[in-house]
């Protein structure tokens, strides 16, 4: 199966060879080359560049920085007048330039990497959920005599940081009368920390289980995490079968059922909102906004920024430009009068909401709008810790949840500065 994964890649890399003409489309679209400081006049060299990196032969500085900085914004795929997908494209140059690395370092990055998001996943979330609240995330136990699910709801891993955000869209499942299944932790992880790594042996086989149990699951899969979407739809799935798995956004789900989400917003939201969004997943912004512009008593705001990246950290390649991003995006919600900047993706709201502070507005994630016009509350307690700025207090006010966990406090502490306080990529005004 690992090797199946290998195999499969290098015959969808050797496709893109075949089709890609090097016209430099992908090039002129792309909102990166200008950040990173390159020139998209050369767009076909910058193009034939990375046809070289997968080929393994040498290549323009220029072509291996416009792959390390892609923040996944996806403009490039409808724009490829060949049907090639550009940011799968640049994935695989990536990879083959993390490929360079000796095997074992490859395994021993991946395993950092993993080992890292596992810990801050386990730590931040009990943290805050008791352990009843907690065990809504894990996958029901076979049981012969259930109902087949309507739908699986994969969280992805690190959701779980602000597991208000997933408990918000259990509640609108429920209130929808939707039957669904909870999979996802870093037991069903997509693969990408590894992959990352230029560990595809780990990677795949990881990836594989996870498919394989989403696709006995019973339902149709609906996603949260942009990157595990990315990964599983566009690096794991295809080729691996005839009969794919197809994968849904939650967003765009909700936004295909509005005849039934339309007549739970019942109370007014007396709010004037922006909305902070990403173009990486197609039609999840537009499905927001569709959404918030339904939500009776809400003033929607346009605050026309740059559609960049798929989440804030995609954008991490480049901090002065994030760093920018962030500062534009929050000057704009001021000037606009917002009393709410809304989010969509918890990446994003992890580094944002802490901004609350410093601004007339609040940051919270777009749902908890939604849910407040259902009449369903879910407190976020991610923000509220954050926003003590100090790990003592932090540590003192989860003191519950410690010692209901059994956490250890060295650890939860270490946690708590480089997941949760550590994570501020536009410094907070004073």
């Amino acid at each position: 199966m690992d090797g199946g994964f290998e195999s499969v890649l290098q015959n969808r890399t050797r496709e893109v060879l075949e089709d890609c003409t090097a016209c430099g489309r992908c090039v002129e679209v792309c909102p990166m080359p200008g950040p990173a400081g390159l020139s998209a006049a050369d767009a076909p060299g910058i193009a034939a560049g990375v046809l070289a990196i997968l080929r393994g032969d040498v290549s323009p500085e220029a072509s291996a920085r416009w792959a390390a900085v892609c923040s996944g914004s996806g403009h490039c795929i409808p724009a490829c007048p060949h049907g090639v997908n550009p940011r799968f494209m640049l994935t695989m140059a990536r990879l083959a330039m993390q490929r360079r690395n000796d095997a074992a370092a490859r395994r021993k990055d991946g395993f950092a990497r993993f080992t890292g998001m596992t810990t801050g996943v386990r730590v931040l979330s009990r943290l805050q959920l008791p352990p009843e609240l907690l065990a809504r995330f894990r996958p029901d136990a076979d049981d012969p005599g259930a109902a087949s699910p309507d739908v699986v709801f994969y969280t992805g891993c690190n959701l779980l940081k602000t597991p208000h955000i997933a408990l918000l869209c259990f509640d609108i499942m429920d209130a929808m009368g939707l039957r669904y299944r909870v999979m996802g932790g870093p037991s069903h992880c997509c693969g990408v920390l590894q992959f990352r790594a230029g560990d595809l042996t780990t990677s795949g086989r990881i990836a594989y289980r996870t498919v394989d149990r989403l696709g006995s699951a019973g339902g149709r899969v609906l996603t949260w995490c942009p990157t595990c979407q990315v990964q599983l739809s566009e690096v794991v799935i295809p080729g691996r079968s005839d009969d794919p798995l197809a994968l849904t956004p939650f967003i765009r789900f909700l936004s295909d059922h509005l005849d039934d989400l339309r007549p739970l917003l019942r109370h007014p939201v007396h709010k004037r909102v922006g909305l902070h969004e990403h173009p990486g997943i197609a039609g999840v912004a537009a499905a927001a906004e569709t959404i918030l512009r339904m939500v009776p008593g809400l003033d929607f705001v346009d605050l026309a920024q740059p559609r960049v990246g798929y989440q804030c950290n995609t954008l991490n390649p480049l901090p002065a430009f994030k760093r920018e991003v962030h500062r534009a995006q929050l000057q704009a919600a001021a000037d606009a009068g917002v009393t709410t900047l809304a989010g969509i993706y918890h990446a994003c709201h992890r580094e944002l909401c802490s901004h609350e502070r410093d601004w007339p507005f609040e940051v919270v994630n777009f749902l908890e709008l939604v849910g407040e016009s259902m009449g369903l509350t879910r407190p976020d307690l991610f923000k509220r810790l954050k926003l003590m700025q100090d790990v003592d207090a932090v540590l003192a006010d989860a003191a519950p949840m410690i010692a209901a966990h059994h956490l250890d406090l060295d650890e939860a502490r270490a946690v708590v500065l480089s997941d949760m306080l550590g994570e501020q990529p536009l410094p907070l005004m004073r």
